[in-house]
């Protein structure tokens, strides 16, 4: 048994009630006692939270089924066991339809009351862990995958999704090619009021204007050689849900001219068709340019940009966000171990030195590719040798070129020396603890025993950044 389980006994019998609190203190529980059903429910009321109700039936004033009614109102979840010499069916069918979880006859044994007392613990803990599992699926559902929220920036960007994921409000989502933009989209839509409704993904850039225009829109048959039956549009697949258009730099003027009707008015007409469709749908836009000068420069209408820009978030690349890296990588790794059925565990502390400098041009979506790469091949070495030919041959300490120039113009003195090779090995003390904590500065600082902003001015003198 555990001394972390409390147990609250209600008998209007001193005996009972003493004798149970012994048996349970020998057992290693918390016990506490109330002589009624009005008493019980102060101590409850007082901040104390059992883990079990023990329960008798026949109380004078407040019987136990009363007290348990008020009970479960006050704590749906808490288990009761029912304890009573009335063995009267009716009473044990009355008091398991208000949610007693067990019901022991008196007189009982210790064995039996121990069966009962564990049975309904096992069940609560089981439920726990399911709810926990649940919530935590749940939560990764609506988040997504493939993104972490613990950087300040991305904890920024969380709590604005946060702020408008229940509004209608048109966000223009923009950042570096693989960043994460279509998994913010989804997180908004599955955390909206439409989340029981479609979600509907448009590449503006992977279709022609006119196959994009069908697309988007439908067309009626006949609308042009070989529209042989009516076709409905993404927008109307999209209806009463989100629909996100990525890449939406990449349409052309005539389309945004249509888009922007649809923003306005809510309506469109389909390629050929003689009349107005009317939608309700949320609309999210993602662009790796910078829509500000594609405006400036008559690419981009100006009255759209500012229709989709309501509001506008920016999603940092994976180098300004670095700390985030091992866990992405315990998110892929779980994901296509799970995909191609492997067991590959997590990636050697060399691997993750060499990925925590990496600059990671293609974000996010490249660090996933390198992990379906290891745990398809099962092997990390290729990725390892990869990465240190990208990061090419290290240059010498700074003290060394130091020494190596007076070399050959004169010997600098010995105190120099010494101040260069201190500072040398102060970087690297620095840099290594800076790795282990996935530049964590305030965990570093603590580790190396100085202060936050001792550390940021060393980094500063040492030359250090993220990708050292």
């Amino acid at each position: 048994m555990r001394n972390d389980i409390s147990i609250l006994v209600v008998d209007d019998a001193e005996g009972i009630r003493n004798y149970l609190q012994n048996l349970l203190s020998l057992r290693g529980f918390q016990t506490r006692t109330a002589d009624g059903g009005e008493q019980a429910l102060q101590v409850i009321a007082s901040g104390f939270k059992p883990s079990l109700i023990i329960l008798d039936v026949m109380m004078p004033e407040m019987d136990g089924l009363e007290t348990l009614r008020r009970i479960k109102a006050l704590e749906l979840d808490l288990p009761v066991i029912m304890l009573s010499v009335v063995g009267k069916a009716r009473t044990i069918v009355e008091a398991m339809n208000i949610g007693a979880s067990d019901y022991i006859n008196k007189p009982f044994e210790e064995e039996e009351l121990d069966i009962a007392i564990r049975k309904v613990l096992e069940n609560r803990d089981l439920r726990g862990e399911r709810d926990y599992l649940r919530s935590q699926l749940s939560d990764k559902g609506s988040w997504g995958e493939g993104i972490v929220w613990i950087s300040p920036r991305m904890t920024k960007i969380k709590d604005l999704v946060e702020q408008i994921a229940e509004t209608d409000v048109t966000v223009l989502i923009h950042g570096e090619s693989g960043v994460g933009k279509e998994v913010i989209a989804r997180a908004i839509h599955n955390r909206s009021l439409r989340r029981d409704k479609p979600f509907v993904k448009v590449n503006c850039a992977a279709l022609p204007e006119q196959l994009l225009e069908s697309e988007l829109f439908g067309y009626e048959k006949g609308a042009f050689t070989g529209a042989a039956s009516r076709k409905p549009g993404k927008f109307e697949f999209a209806n009463h849900g989100t629909i996100f258009l990525d890449e939406i730099g990449e349409m052309s003027p005539l389309l945004q001219a249509k888009l922007l009707q649809v923003l306005q008015d809510g309506e469109f007409s389909r390629l050929g068709g003689q009349r107005d469709i009317k939608v309700d749908v949320r609309v999210l836009v993602a662009t790796n340019r910078q829509l500000e000068r594609e405006v400036e420069e008559g690419r981009f209408r100006e009255d759209l940009y500012y229709r989709l820009n309501v509001v506008n978030i920016l999603v940092p690349p994976l180098r300004d966000r670095r700390e985030e890296i091992p866990i992405l990588c315990e998110q892929f790794l779980e994901r296509y171990n799970r995909k191609y059925n492997k067991r590959v565990k997590a990636v050697s502390a060399e691997l993750m030195k060499c990925f925590l400098g990496h600059e990671w041009p293609g974000n996010v979506r490249e660090l996933e590719n390198v992990i379906k790469r290891i745990v398809v091949l099962e092997n990390e070495a290729p990725i390892l040798e990869e990465l240190r030919a990208q990061r090419g041959p290290q240059p010498k300490p700074a003290f060394i070129q130091s020494v190596v120039e007076t070399e050959t113009g004169g010997i600098s003195p010995l105190k120099e020396i010494g101040r260069r090779a201190a500072l040398e090995a102060e970087r690297e003390t620095i840099q290594r603890v800076l790795f282990q904590t996935n530049w964590n500065r305030k965990k570093a600082a603590k580790i190396l025993n100085i202060s936050y902003k001792t550390l940021l001015q060393k980094i500063k003198e040492c030359g250090l950044g993220e990708g050292s």
